[in-house]
């Protein structure tokens, strides 16, 4: 009782760790002044449409005239023709968020108007022109409880400085009887609306921008994900000795009614990226930083990652719109989730040799190097088959990508009934360096191998010199296993990125334990129908 009672406080004070601790980013998405500058382009050119199309109430009412009587109009049919923003700039505010401020911008409206003074009426058209409008809107950043970015209004003033009314029509001086009152109520009505729309493109279209980053595919509630890294500490081997209830390390990881957490990229049918975002955005004088998860998983076990994201601290650069710091933790995790879901395994039969290739893949060609083969499997096909022990670790340096994976070979005879005959079992130890590029919004990468080395784990057909087998092995290595695996890193990894953006003018630079890319954005608006 005691013990277990222990191990329940172990899950609770994980849990309490899990909920307080920091967490350093995998993935950090850093946008310039140049880049916010682009997206403000963009976002004033929504606006400004969005404005054009105020609806605009009628006006009526009654005005006083001192010893005269009052005078009652109406303002009706108001068309605002158009609402141009010609000046505008965005700035950071740092710890809050960002700051537009639009000056100068300029409406025209035209409509009807009737009016009624004792026994004299009248009406006609008119037209409007308001000049010197000042808008001023403040955007708080955050993020929702499953890791999506948000964005709202905080604050927002509009001031017109100026209204001009040109009426139509015989009585000039019976204009001039209710155009105050007009103006002024005009104005309010209009300051009032700009703001409004200005809330509603926010919270609307914006936000719903936002919410085109990489969708999630995976649900996983806060209290799973609490639930699975205490898990992950304590249920590895309930019978080895470990403390916590068996009851507890049963429990499902999700309900069917629970929300989904994790903001993820499905890459594959083996594994996605989390690219929910573990803080708010921050906002600093001159850049704004986004940290994200950037954890891959697997889409088949989702376990705790075993190892920490290092802190990353990228260099003060602002020649590209946006920069992307992807950390040694989030390849890693690449490999882990891969490992995890089973996907590095890879077999290598004759067939698969390429036209010009002198090795084939059958006991022949082996019994040159392990005489034993022709006595005991005399002209049989062989089959080799690729595994991972553990999943690959790589590092990134000022000099580049590079890692020293370990695999396991274990060949096979293939019997005249199809099954197989384990032969020997070998490991190979390897260098391997990476190039590393940006197509298509995907991170993309090609393996350059080095020295590689085996030895002799177990053998099924007594001893032989493994360094004889150095030279085919070698081949197999680079015409067949090496093509496959460059193909699949050529289709590349999804970027943090919303709908419709596309990247260039790429920079690629390795730093210590991160990669750095940049990269200038172009952004293509939906067609509307």
């Amino acid at each position: 009782m005691a013990a277990r009672s222990l191990a329940v406080f172990g899950v609770v004070l994980d849990v309490f760790l899990v909920l307080t601790a920091a967490t350093n980013p995998g993935f950090v998405v850093r946008i310039t002044q140049a880049g916010l500058d682009y997206a403000h382009q963009h976002g004033i050119t929504v606006l400004q449409k969005e404005l054009a199309q105020l609806k605009l109430p009628d006006i009526s009412g009654d005005f006083p005239v001192r010893h005269l009587g009052k005078v009652h109009y109406e303002i009706s049919s108001l068309n605002l023709r158009s609402f141009q923003l010609p000046y505008s700039r965005i700035s950071l505010v740092p710890n809050v968020g960002l700051h537009v401020a639009i000056s100068n911008a300029f409406a025209e409206v035209d409509g009807n108007w009737r009016v009624k003074f004792h026994f004299i009426r009248d009406h006609g058209s008119f037209d409007l022109e308001v000049k010197n409008v000042y808008i001023k809107i403040d955007l708080k950043l955050g993020n929702d409880a499953s890791g999506k970015p948000t964005v709202s209004t905080s604050a927002c003033s509009t001031r017109i400085s100026s209204v001009h009314v040109h009426f139509s029509g015989k009585f000039g001086w019976l204009y001039n009887l209710f155009y105050s009152a007009v103006e002024s109520r005009f104005r309010k009505i209009l300051e009032g609306k700009v703001c409004d729309s200005v809330v509603s493109s926010v919270n609307g279209d914006l936000q719903r921008y936002l919410q085109t980053l990489p969708e999630a595919n995976v649900c996983e509630t806060p209290a799973s994900l609490l639930l699975r890294k205490a898990r992950a500490r304590h249920c590895a081997d309930v019978s080895g000795g470990k403390l916590l209830p068996a009851l507890l390390c049963r429990l499902p990881f999700t309900h069917p009614s629970a929300p989904c957490l994790a903001v993820t990229a499905k890459i594959d049918a083996k594994a996605g990226i989390d690219y929910s975002l573990v803080a708010p955005p921050a906002a600093t004088a001159q850049t704004l930083d986004v940290d994200l998860k950037g954890e891959f998983f697997s889409l088949a076990h989702r376990g705790a990652v075993p190892f920490q994201p290092p802190a990353l601290a990228l260099p003060p650069d602002h020649d590209r719109m946006v920069y992307f710091g992807a950390s040694s933790y989030f390849f890693n995790t690449a490999g882990f989730a891969y490992h995890a879901a089973g996907a590095l395994v890879f077999e290598i039969t004759d067939s698969m040799i390429p036209k010009g290739v002198e090795f084939h893949l059958n006991t022949s060609t082996f019994a040159a190097f392990i005489p034993q083969l022709d006595k005991m499997y005399p002209n049989m096909l062989m089959k080799l088959r690729l595994s991972a022990p553990s999943a690959p670790f790589l590092s990134i340096t000022p000099g580049g990508i590079s890692l020293q994976p370990v695999a396991d070979i274990q060949a096979y005879a293939i019997l005249p009934n199809t099954s197989l005959a384990p032969l020997f079992l070998l490991s190979l130890t390897g260098n391997v360096s990476a190039t590393i590029d940006v197509k298509s919004g995907h991170i993309v990468g090609k393996l350059s191998v080095g020295r590689m080395k085996l030895s002799l784990k177990h053998s099924d057909v007594g001893t032989f010199q493994v360094r004889m087998l150095q030279s085919i092995m070698n081949v197999y290595a680079s015409s067949i296993l090496l093509p496959r695996v460059n193909e699949r890193l050529a289709e590349g990894f999804p970027l943090p990125l919303p709908d419709r953006i596309q990247l260039s003018n790429i920079l690629v630079q390795f730093h210590q334990n991160f990669l750095l890319l940049g990269a200038d954005v172009h952004y293509t608006p939906r067609e509307r129908r």
